[in-house]
């Protein structure tokens, strides 16, 4: 655990990663608390306001069960168990127990249609499928395409296949023993499969190993300021599915022994959102930029804003930009702490306001016991403040093992000893990482490269506007132009003098070369299920 100073630079220099051959993910973060003591491990609030709780003692003997009932339906180590659940104790105990059994997690995100299921169902193979009644609705379909599926546990009542055993979950696992003897896992061991967001191509599943989770800690805790603290509680709107919501914070939380808040929002709403974290008091939350941009909007004078009692905020997914971070430091009452990393290298940059200022476009420091380099296209680290790829070093815990089924794929991530992330990027003198976007969202014109974040961050910077989206068009004399889809606020409407406004707020406060010579204005954006702007979507429309 990172000790608390306001030295980055001794912390960075005297940190060791301390990785044991033997590593259970279920073991870390369930098991070793279930003392007798009841600590609490999570609180689940339903969509029409019940709570539960439950103590990591109550989730040891839980998952025991469903252990037990998987192994005598004939799960081996190393099967995949898909995972087709929102938020809720169901989808937490399907981890512990997959994990304990050595079994592989794949979890699916809440609201994935019958293709992107039966790509990932069928891709992976799995055999086991954990949902509810609304997720086999989705299933029953496409189930003649997924061969290797054998058995579906439905968490509230179960469904009918023919030539499928459909379990109801509950069932099955209160007719189990809590006498389990876990799968003695090595560190290296698969342990779950997540599905890349497909925003360059088909998604690909980054196989992740047990250790990977000792791989994320350092970088939860520098986001949160020393995580944990007395009286932490955790809570994200993201999906368990994701790896930001699986491996930033509720695996990361039961690691530490703090207690996570579950809460499904069937649609993301703020009020909803912060008339939550009040309620319960959250005191930690990771929120995605596209979150806190709803969340911007909402009324600051509202009873739910006297409540909020948050020590820490962390983002990460997409840039975050300046007049986000002021508005959290008015509205939230602390500095959001931006974090960088993907599915299949995480959390590798962080800023933290308790060691170090935060610096205007940029994303922080590189994180304790990861090596990061901006590289050229040989792969050679390039000079300071120099516009390059960013790269991380291997080995490192927080990595992928490879991607399923695809070594040429995995192979294509390499470049010698740095795995590419496919992101621009600088780093100044003093050791700050910019963030600039996508290699291939990139902006040719005029024979600049523009980056399409600070141009949305300056966009955004305009009272009328609410979000937006920045991409290169074709132009017969620049190459590419600057182009933005602009969501406006209430109150404000389309016209001629708004367009002339907006492209000279941002030739005046960024650039002349960079301000949008085309502006859209339409009411929604396409969007990955992680909240993530789908530029390509946007391209085609041209």
């Amino acid at each position: 655990m990172l000790t608390p100073t306001d030295d980055y630079t001794s912390l960075y220099a005297s940190f060791e990663w301390r990785v044991p051959d033997l590593y259970n993910i279920g073991i870390d973060t369930c098991d070793k608390w279930a003392d007798g003591s009841a600590r609490l491990a999570l609180i689940h609030e339903t969509e029409n306001g019940d709570v539960q709780r439950f103590s990591f003692d109550d989730l040891k003997v839980l998952s025991a069960k469903l252990g037990n009932a998987w192994r005598a339906q004939g799960v081996e180590p190393g099967e995949r168990v898909a995972i087709f659940l929102a938020q809720s104790p169901e989808t937490a105990l399907a981890h512990l127990a997959a994990y304990k059994l050595g079994a592989v997690a794949v979890p699916l995100f809440a609201l994935f249609g019958e293709e992107a299921l039966a790509y990932r169902l069928g891709d992976s193979a799995a055999s086991v499928l954990v949902t509810d009644s609304e997720g086999y609705a989705k299933i029953q379909p496409i189930l003649d395409k997924l061969p290797a599926l054998k058995h579906i546990y439905c968490t509230d009542h179960p469904a009918l296949a023919a030539g499928l055993d459909v379990h109801s979950f509950w069932d099955v696992l209160n007719s189990q023993s809590d006498a389990f003897v876990p799968v003695e896992t090595r560190a290296d061991d698969p342990a779950v499969i997540i599905y890349t967001s497909g925003t360059t191509g088909k998604p690909k599943g980054a196989v992740l190993p047990h250790r990977v989770l000792l791989g994320h800690l350092p970088c939860v805790e520098m986001s949160h300021d020393f995580f944990p603290q007395p009286g932490d509680l955790m809570w994200t709107p993201a999906d368990w599915a994701w790896i930001g919501g699986l491996l930033d914070v509720l695996l990361p939380s039961w690691h530490h022994g703090i207690a996570v808040l579950a809460r499904r929002f069937a649609k993301f709403d703020s009020v909803s959102a912060f008339e939550l974290i009040a309620r319960h008091r959250v005191r930690n939350t990771f929120l995605p930029p596209t979150a806190l941009k709803m969340m911007r909007a909402a009324d600051p004078t509202s009873t739910w804003a006297s409540h909020l009692d948050l020590r820490s905020v962390a983002s990460g997914g997409e840039a975050l930009g300046d007049e986000l971070v002021a508005w959290g430091l008015r509205t939230l009452g602390v500095v959001i702490n931006e974090f960088y990393g993907q599915t299949e290298c995480n959390l590798v940059l962080s800023s933290c306001s308790k060691m170090f200022d935060r610096r205007t476009g940029f994303v922080g420091k590189v994180v304790p016991g990861h090596k990061l380099a901006i590289v050229d296209e040989e792969g050679k680290p390039v000079p300071s403040n120099t516009q390059g790829q960013i790269a991380v070093r291997r080995p490192d815990p927080v990595m992928f093992l490879g991607y399923w089924n695809n070594p040429v794929a995995t192979e294509a991530k390499f470049i010698g000893d740095y795995l590419l992330t496919g992101d621009l990027g600088m780093m100044d003198e003093d050791g700050h990482v910019r963030f600039l976007g996508r290699d291939d969202d990139v902006i040719t014109s005029a024979g600049y490269r523009i980056g399409p974040g600070p141009i949305e961050d300056c966009l955004l910077s305009h009272p009328a506007v609410r979000v937006a989206a920045v991409i290169g068009v074709p132009d017969r004399e620049r190459t590419e132009v600057v182009k933005a889809f602009v969501i406006l606020n209430e109150g404000h409407s389309p016209s001629d003098e708004l367009v002339a406004e907006l492209k000279q707020h941002v030739r005046v406060r960024l650039a002349a070369h960079e301000y949008p010579r085309l502006i859209e204005f339409i009411d929604a954006l396409p969007m990955t299920p992680t909240g993530k702007i789908i530029r390509r979507q946007l391209r085609g429309r041209e």
